[in-house]
């Protein structure tokens, strides 16, 4: 006879269910990944997870998001992660139903399946989200990589001024080319409405011609060789929020907040749809931090905390900090990013790309971890279309 499972195993597992696997683009509990939960009379929590390869590239990250949504659960004192390896039978079940979501998605893009998609997001607007964006793009781009970034905000596009870009998107082989811009020796390429539409022009489109240009967007680009493709989403929880979680499940989402309670309520909003629609809520960034005179005092002028609030109320890390300062707004009505220059705005752009790199989205390699199964899943999904079997 089975043994009932206690309510707190129950809020482990929904809580797992946040927990998502970046390149396969479901979570860890619907891909057979979580083999074991226990609690113990102390409230310390222990989840064995299975992975496909020893390896596993995304080890770290997988059971860092296991520590942090299991960690914020009432009751719980402490969280132990044990990996596993899969067998045979297990592979094969994950590929399964890997290959069903594949199928189901939408949009057949062509961003590589090695490039980290991150969806900064937010509750409302006037938090600098798009700001963020820009300059979190620049700051990867000095670093030597390319990064795609695609204005998802078709009513409120503003990537083109805040990058300084001009030009009219144009098509070939019928897919559409990005502007680029070299940043060092890394590269931008970028895409708006922005470029194909007058800067005061509105945009008179309900949601679902809205999601569709979003679509568009994703669909007829030729990207090319992209390491990292930032999203600047509108604000909100709306039809392109619920259409981009459809259409590229494997996105991840980077939530912007400023210091007080009210803003930080209300992109808890944002977190709680990514979520619903099982994408991975990456971390937080607090924008509009301390202001710091030029004689080195701090003031809080929008109040404090809200960052970290945020962060350990929805699970997850405080990525970056960026301290309020005119600079920001002057870079984005100049078209120069404070993230090119070497103030305390660039620092913290800086630093923000650099916990981006090396613990929230790090790159993998085609080698490790599910890559080589979404190689299987893709060429079979890709059989199943033109009738050609997967070599």
């Amino acid at each position: 006879m089975d043994i009932p499972s206690s309510p707190v195993v129950d809020a482990v597992r929904v809580a797992l269910l946040g927990v998502i696997d970046p390149e396969l683009g479901d979570n860890i509990v619907d891909l057979g990944m979580v083999r074991d939960v226990t609690v113990d009379d102390a409230g310390v929590v222990a989840v064995e997870v299975a992975l496909t390869v020893a390896g596993c590239p995304l080890r770290a990250q997988i059971q860092a998001d296991v520590e942090a949504r299991v960690a914020s659960l009432p009751g719980v004192s402490g969280v132990e992660v044990r990996t596993v390896v899969m067998d045979e039978t297990s592979k094969r079940a994950l590929m399964d139903r890997a290959r069903h979501k594949a199928q189901d998605r939408a949009v057949p893009t062509d961003i590589p399946a090695t490039t980290r998609v991150l969806a900064i997001s937010s509750g409302k607007g006037g938090v600098g989200k798009s700001s963020v964006t820009v300059n979190l793009a620049v700051a990867l781009a000095r670093r030597g990589l390319t990064v795609g970034v695609l204005d998802a905000d078709i009513w409120g596009f503003s990537v083109p001024r805040l990058l300084g870009m001009e030009g009219e998107l144009r098509a070939e082989g019928g897919k559409i080319l990005p502007l680029e811009k070299q940043v060092g020796s890394g590269t931008l390429r970028v895409v708006s409405m922005g470029f194909l539409s007058g800067e005061d022009t509105a945009i008179m489109w309900r949601g679902l011609i809205l999601n569709r240009a979003v679509q568009q967007f994703l669909e007829d680009v030729r990207w090319g060789a992209i390491d990292y493709l930032l999203i600047d989403m509108p604000p909100g929880t709306g039809d392109i929020q619920m259409g981009l979680a459809r259409m590229l499940p494997r996105t991840e989402v980077l939530v912007v907040t400023t210091p007080p309670t009210a803003a930080q309520k209300v992109a808890a909003r944002a977190a709680d749809m990514a979520r619903k629609g099982h994408l991975r809520v990456a971390g937080v960034v607090e924008n509009m931090s301390a202001f710091v005179c030029e004689h080195g005092t701090s003031y809080d002028l929008f109040g404090e905390g809200g960052g970290r609030r945020l962060a350990d109320d929805i699970g997850v890390p405080l990525v970056g900090t960026i301290p309020l300062h005119p600079d920001l707004a002057a870079g984005g009505d100049s078209g120069e990013p404070v993230a090119l220059g070497t103030g305390p705005l660039a620092v913290a752009f800086e630093e923000l790309a650099l916990r981006i790199v090396e613990e929230v989205a790090p790159l993998v390699e085609r080698s490790g971890c599910s890559a080589r199964l979404l190689d299987a899943v893709e060429r079979a999904v890709e059989a199943g279309r033109t009738g050609v079997p997967a070599s």
